[in-house]
């Protein structure tokens, strides 16, 4: 499976870097493909470290402005024009989303990938990877958007919140393989 997984290019406390290694080794043991944002840096490089050491492929794909800080030898790197294109192609590449901690460039990717969702322009299983908390705030105001009626289909059809990256991991390779077997998979 490729897993894109949306995340921040930032270095961060170990309370994010250990359980984002974790996952990433649980991707690359299992035989998935990481599809990211194909830079070296941050939590974006030890996401990649970790598929790569555990057997994972790399595919990246970055962006013009951004190209400095990609990762050399991905076993595929894309440099996008611009940030939309790069949204874009990283949707294209994959067949599951998870969403890592970040900023405001990892909650414009997660808000875009889930609207396109809400409108079926893609049936790909989404993640929200809920590492030590941190998208506890989102999560309360999703469920505050479906009881008051602001999403047209049901909360647990849109995202999958995972406390881990086990759930996460196990939660995408089952919604794939039911997808897979319906006929349905998502391309």
């Amino acid at each position: 499976m490729n897993i894109c997984v949306f995340l921040s290019a930032a270095d961060l406390d170990e309370r994010y870097t250990a359980p984002a290694r974790d996952f990433a080794e649980r991707l690359g043991k299992a035989g998935h493909t990481l599809v990211w944002g194909g830079s070296d840096v941050g939590l974006m490089k030890v996401v990649a470290d970790g598929v790569e050491e555990a057997g994972g492929r790399l595919v990246g794909v970055s962006v013009d402005f951004l190209a400095a800080k990609a990762r050399p030898g991905a076993d595929e790197m894309i440099i996008a024009k611009d940030l939309a294109e790069r949204k874009a192609l990283l949707l294209a590449r994959s067949d599951a989303i998870v969403v890592m901690v970040g900023g405001t460039g990892t909650l414009d990717e997660a808000t875009e990938v889930l609207e396109l969702r809400k409108h079926g322009k893609h049936t790909k299983p989404v993640v929200l990877l809920n590492t030590a908390g941190f998208y506890d705030g989102l999560k309360t105001q999703f469920h505050r958007m479906e009881a008051e009626g602001f999403l047209p289909l049901p909360l647990t059809d849109l995202v999958f919140f995972a406390e881990d990256g086990v759930s996460a991991l196990a939660y995408l390779e089952a919604a794939t393989s039911t997808a897979a077997a319906g006929g349905n998979a998502a391309q």
